[in-house]
Parts: C-alpha cells; sequence; structure tokens
C-alpha cells in the first residue's frame, strides 16, 4: 500500500505554505518534505518528531514566525 503524504489543515497551496509528512520504510521513521521541493526529504523518528511538536504547541518556536 503506498501511503500519501499528509499536510495540516494549516498549510495553504496558495502560499505554498505546505509541509507533508508521512511514515517512513523503519517502524520509527516519519519523513518531510516541502510540497514545493518534493525531491528533498528529511528523515527523521517519531520521538523526535514528537518531541518538536510537543515544543511548537508549548510555544517554544514562536519568536521565529
Amino acid at each position: 500500500m503506498d501511503i500519501q503524504w499528509q499536510k495540516s489543515s494549516f498549510s495553504t497551496d496558495a502560499e505554498g505554505n505546505c509541509l507533508e509528512l508521512k511514515p517512513g520504510t523503519r517502524p520509527d521513521e516519519v519523513l518531510l518534505r516541502e510540497s514545493d521541493s518534493p525531491g528533498v526529504i528529511v528523515s527523521t523518528t517519531r520521538a523526535k518528531l514528537e518531541a518538536f511538536l510537543k515544543g511548537a504547541k508549548a510555544g517554544e518556536f514562536d519568536h521565529l514566525i
């Protein structure tokens, strides 16, 4: 089964602000890419992504936007 890339409902196609994710081939792997550069793929672990998302939800990166 081919799992499709998933993007946030907060992403907008018009502005090109689409960060997409999907499971990798290894059990603990998550792949990330920008929709306007689909050939550039970053690999991380579920634990690292979870830590990042918790930080983002807590506002730790708000100074960057």
